[in-house]
């Protein structure tokens, strides 16, 4: 988001009105920095558990009231772009995630009463007061709680939700990559397989920052190439099935430039960088031995295990039929570094300087009320200032 101030004549010179822009992509320089100075204290592993946390607590919570995978999938990107301009010692991630989820049940007409996300969350949350409850579905009867704890929740929600709104400017428009999967995955004669596991690939990118980096479309083709290196990797040479193209074909066509960048119009060093992201995710997944949930299909939580143990059970993303390893991912990923690109320039949207655009003049103004706000959906320059 960039401000601009318009400051009238009153002696104290406070903002008359205010000019947001929405940001809907940020370069992985920007990510980094907004990253980088939101995580405090913390260690980036204790970063990413707390981030794959959420995300699983997310999964768990879309599982059990039956959202749709897009649903689940914009809460989780509501959730990481949250945290670019909010300090995570500032909030339970249980907080930001139940309001990540109301915003994205909004702008998907899933929408669901904030007491209804609440009964389904404490049911995530505290599986030994979901045994004891009488509802049908499983979920906490909110009568039999403390009205104060649940109407102190319920405006907590509420108060992260409009930090949300103002973090997105109020954009509700919200594309997802799946459907080009199917698309891009027939332009390339892919294999219905390799297309199912480029789809659970792109599930999967939504537990990292890639989706506030690179635009669906490109998501999407970056999935496939993915699973075409997965398949394809120390693996014996396939000849297709039904006339479809080889997965080490689609792999070596989309690893090097090419007439398929202006076609899809995406890049191979984009394509790199998701792959070493999802990669990463993988290995964090074989290397959790307590991550048994599959991303496509997760479980919802049993009362008789602990929440904490359900929380290891979300944390990670694994694929039951996958035949890797933790060491022969890491031999995809030496193998990738010998012969990718050079990483592709991304100039920042208004500044060259990620620091220089993200100043933090803008945060404290966020949830405040003072002076007129005018929130544009297009990033500066796409929508004249006044």
């Amino acid at each position: 988001m960039d401000v601009i101030h318009s400051r009238g004549q009153s002696p104290t010179h406070l903002p008359a009105s205010l000019i947001k822009h929405h940001h809907p992509y940020f370069t992985p320089a920007e990510v980094k920095y907004l990253s980088e100075k939101q995580r405090g204290k913390l260690t980036e592993t204790q970063e990413e558990k707390t981030r794959q946390s959420a995300c699983g607590f997310l999964e768990a919570l879309g599982a059990r009231v039956g959202f749709p995978r897009r649903t689940i999938a914009t809460a989780q990107n509501l959730y990481h772009r949250f945290h670019l301009f909010f300090p995570r010692k500032d909030f339970n991630y249980h907080d930001v995630s139940l309001a990540a989820l109301y915003v994205s049940t909004k702008m998907h007409d899933t929408l669901k009463k904030p007491r209804e996300l609440l009964a389904v969350s404490y049911a995530v949350r505290f599986p030994e007061l979901a045994a004891k409850s009488k509802h049908p579905g499983g979920d906490v009867d909110l009568d039999m709680m403390d009205p104060q704890v649940v109407e102190r929740d319920r405006q907590r929600l509420l108060a992260i939700e409009r930090l949300i709104l103002e973090t997105i400017c109020f954009n509700f428009t919200s594309r997802m990559p799946f459907p080009y999967v199917i698309k891009m995955g027939r332009a390339l004669n892919a294999t219905k397989k390799l297309t199912q596991l480029a789809w659970r690939l792109a599930v999967d990118c939504y537990r990292t920052l890639l989706p506030v980096q690179y635009p669906p479309h490109t998501i999407a083709l970056g999935s496939i190439y993915v699973a075409a290196l997965l398949s394809s990797f120390e693996q014996p040479v396939s000849l297709g099935q039904d006339d479809c193209c080889p997965s080490q074909d689609i792999a070596a066509y989309l690893g090097k430039h090419g007439d398929w960048e202006k076609r899809f119009q995406s890049q191979v060093e984009d394509l790199e960088v998701i792959a070493h992201a999802v990669i990463d995710l993988i290995l964090g997944s074989t290397q959790n031995q307590s991550a048994n949930t599959s991303p496509s299909t997760p479980s919802s939580p049993s009362p008789h295990l602990s929440s904490r143990h359900q929380y290891e059970k979300q944390a990670y993303p694994q694929y039951a039929s996958s035949p890797y390893n933790a060491d022969q991912l890491i031999r995809l990923k030496i193998v990738m570094r010998e012969t990718e690109h050079p990483p592709r320039t991304r100039q920042p949207l208004g500044n060259a300087d990620p620091s220089a655009l993200y100043g933090g003049d803008d945060i404290p103004l966020l949830g405040r009320n003072e002076g007129t706000v005018r929130f544009l959906f297009g990033p500066p320059g796409s929508v004249p200032s006044v």
